[in-house]
């Protein structure tokens, strides 16, 4: 029975709906606190650019982008994912549909098409978002988002979203789980471009880099929304 709920488009449809809504109404009741203040404004001139995001942190990404913007975010093929495309899709931002790998599951998950089709959007003036994450290693940014900076030739700006009121998820990712009536925190980093030319040291650079800024901002997001204690390890949950 769950395995036929799971595969039903109309189910989907449903859920990914619903959870759109849901999404709107917690960010509706939140009071947000941004860093740097002027988010907004230094983010204008730096149009068309790359958000990239630990997964897990991802949710409330789509309130980040304003009426007057275009976006598009990279979501999994698979069937379990579909859920969060029809829920972007429902707060204005179109989907992408691939994932990063390694190896050989680079090609089979749609990563390639995927890239491509991320770096086209940048050309045309969409801004683009993508979680920065190995997938299935949270908290190791891959080479994904460093490689669509330089073959697009538009900064990553590293974001970071943490509330007040959630639950954080036994999952890999420590997915948060945010509960209405509480705080909210936006924090991004001072950002990162790549050279066109760049060689595989300079990528790694990046990499590490991206991964740094994350970090920082995640830490900071926690701060202001009065979570001094460190990120849960994996596997934990509180509210």
């Amino acid at each position: 029975m769950w395995r036929k709920l799971r595969t039903s488009q109309t189910v989907r449809t449903v859920l990914g709906r619903g959870m759109a809504s849901y999404l709107r109404f917690v960010w509706r009741t939140q009071r947000v606190v941004m860093e740097p203040a002027d988010l907004y404004d230094l983010a204008e001139v730096q149009l068309p650019m790359i958000l990239t995001f630990w997964h897990g942190q991802h949710f409330l990404t789509p309130f980040l982008v304003k009426p007057h913007h275009k976006a598009r975010v990279m979501i999994s093929r698979s069937a379990d994912a579909d859920v969060n495309a029809i829920a972007a899709e429902a707060l204005g931002i179109g989907a992408v549909r691939g994932s990063g790998a390694q190896g050989r599951d680079f090609r089979t998950k749609g990563g390639f098409n995927a890239t491509l089709e991320m770096i086209r959007h940048l050309s045309e003036g969409t801004n683009v978002a993508m979680t920065a994450d190995v997938p299935k290693i949270a908290r190791q940014a891959g080479l994904g988002v460093v490689t669509i900076a330089k073959h697009s030739g538009r900064p990553i700006y590293p974001v970071a979203i943490a509330t007040s009121n959630r639950i954080l998820a036994r999952s890999w990712d420590r997915a948060a789980i945010h509960l209405p009536f509480g705080r909210a925190a936006v924090v991004a980093g001072d950002g990162v471009r790549v050279s066109p030319d760049a060689n595989a040291e300079e990528m790694e650079a990046a990499r590490n880099e991206v991964q740094r800024q994350l970090n920082v901002a995640t830490a900071r997001a926690e701060e202001l929304v009065g979570r001094r204690e460190p990120v849960e390890p994996a596997g934990d949950a509180h509210g």
